[in-house]
């Protein structure tokens, strides 16, 4: 029993929200980042630590940079394209599914390649004013869909799309059809896609409203219609309702995921005139922190409250819960670290400050079985072509802590000690100032490393995509 919730952006595993946006100017900027992603997954390492780390470092050993894919195309996707769609713009998002690399750039074009032939298959927008905002890929039908808006409607709907990956392996991204067309999701309306449980949450604001759909079908379970709601967080097998706060505390609700039944009604007591920071639920467990207060993790099926101190657990800026080992990530001022149900700090990682201090999880992969995290960080001090914008790529593991393998500018690949030296004795040195030989790689490895703003790790593969500012995705494979 796993569930998780994000707010737009695909790993596999997870959920996402897309949360519609106000639109009250011309241009990009307004909407498109309106995407803010929280990320969870289900874990079920079973394997030996100590052999789990060890086949990790072996896995991502000499992983170097092998190709380049370019999203940009100056003459646009199609005919009478918007003219923004046309420039020129970062990298947010990347998915791969079935040797397909799914990137999508800040500006809204998205672009298919394959990985069998390295060229670009085809772009995902089918028409000359549709925006897309987010991907999600479906494992129970194999197929992606799109989240988009359109120039026609003033960029204020949510639009769903469903394409199956073997149209578009064959260049046929117009072969899908819509999702959701009954529900009227413009501001602050949203659609939430939570894979654990196979579920689609949809809220149209207008009406107050929220509808659960199978993911497997898109045939509507049930629907929530309450205007006090004001969150709904989804965790394994339930859905928790935040209700309106009330003097003194929120009344909040738990349902079962499939059908809508009340499992439990209760109150939390909150101290008056302060800040609700957060309210996250984990199975059993609910945590809630109010500004400058304890965190309070409360067991919902005995009331029994633990506290944790608020100089020891501040409010972080996103989690990441490990369902099987009762753990959950924290991510706070570029650092994360790693948490259990009784308030105890179980891990902090040996060297792995993030890149964003903001804690983009676009730029953070946690694998299926939940033992490694691959992120964007800051590179060593001591690297000479670290200084700039180039970073490195971390891959450590959650439980210790330790650093496993870096992919860092001085080396150009992977190596298994995180402070190893960039030279692997025996073989000839690899020289990160020059670029990969290959007519299709036009950056430098350091300059690959500059300013990552996404990142995806394929595990069928054992590939790792990133994508820049420039809207460059780079492979970097062993």
């Amino acid at each position: 029993m796993d569930g998780r919730r994000i707010s737009a952006s695909p790993r596999p595993c997870c959920g996402r929200r897309v949360v519609a946006k106000k639109r009250s100017r011309g241009g990009v900027d307004g909407f498109v980042n309106s995407v803010k992603k929280l990320q969870r997954r289900e874990i079920c390492s079973k394997r030996d630590r100590s052999f789990s780390m060890s086949d990790a470092q072996e896995r991502f050993r000499n992983i170097r940079l092998q190709e380049e894919y370019d999203t940009h195309d100056p003459k646009g996707h199609c005919a009478m394209v918007l003219p923004f769609l046309k420039k020129r713009s970062k990298i947010i998002e990347i998915v791969a599914a079935r040797d397909i690399v799914f990137a999508l750039a800040q500006s809204g074009v998205c672009a298919a390649f394959s990985r069998e032939t390295n060229e670009r298959i085809c772009f995902l927008n089918i028409s000359p004013d549709e925006v897309i905002r987010s991907l999600f890929y479906n494992k129970n039908n194999d197929s992606l869909i799109t989240v988009s808006v359109y120039a026609s409607d003033n960029f204020s709907s949510l639009k769903c799309r469903t394409t199956r990956i073997e149209y578009i392996r064959r260049g046929k991204p117009d072969a899908g059809f819509a999702l959701f067309e009954s529900e009227s999701l413009k501001w602050p309306g949203f659609v939430e896609f939570d894979d654990v449980n196979g579920k689609v949450l949809t809220y149209s604001a207008q009406d107050s409203i929220y509808k659960v759909f199978d993911l497997k079908n898109y045939t509507m379970l049930y629907s929530i219609s309450d205007k006090n709601v004001q969150e709904i967080k989804i965790s394994p097998g339930i859905m928790l309702l935040i209700f309106t706060k009330a003097s003194g505390h929120v009344p909040l609700k738990i349902l079962s995921i499939e059908d809508g039944t009340v499992l439990k009604s209760f109150n939390h007591l909150l101290h008056r005139n302060k800040k609700v920071d957060f309210i996250e639920q984990f199975n059993e467990k609910l945590l809630v922190k109010q500004e400058n207060e304890n965190l309070q993790i409360l067991d919902v099926r005995n009331s029994e409250l633990t506290e944790v101190s608020r100089t020891e657990f501040m409010t972080p800026s996103a989690f990441i819960f490990l369902y099987e080992n009762q753990l959950f990530l924290t991510f706070r001022n570029r650092t994360v670290a790693v948490w259990n149900f009784r308030g105890e700090l179980v891990t902090s990682f040996e060297d792995h400050l993030l890149w964003h201090p903001d804690c983009n999880t676009n730029n953070i992969y946690i694998t299926s079985d939940q033992d490694l995290i691959i992120s964007y960080c800051k590179a060593d001090s001591d690297d000479p072509l670290s200084e700039g914008n180039a970073g490195s790529i971390n891959i450590s593991n959650i439980l210790s802590g330790k650093c496993l393998a870096k992919i860092k500018a001085t080396s150009g690949k992977a190596t298994d000690d995180c402070n190893a030296s960039s030279s692997v004795p025996g073989k000839k040195s690899y020289n990160s100032n020059k670029r990969v030989q290959d007519s299709r790689i036009r950056s430098t490895v350091a300059e690959a490393l500059e300013d990552i703003t996404a990142l995806f790790y394929d595990e069928e593969r054992n590939e790792i995509y990133t994508g820049n500012r420039l809207g460059l995705v780079h492979v970097w494979s062993n």
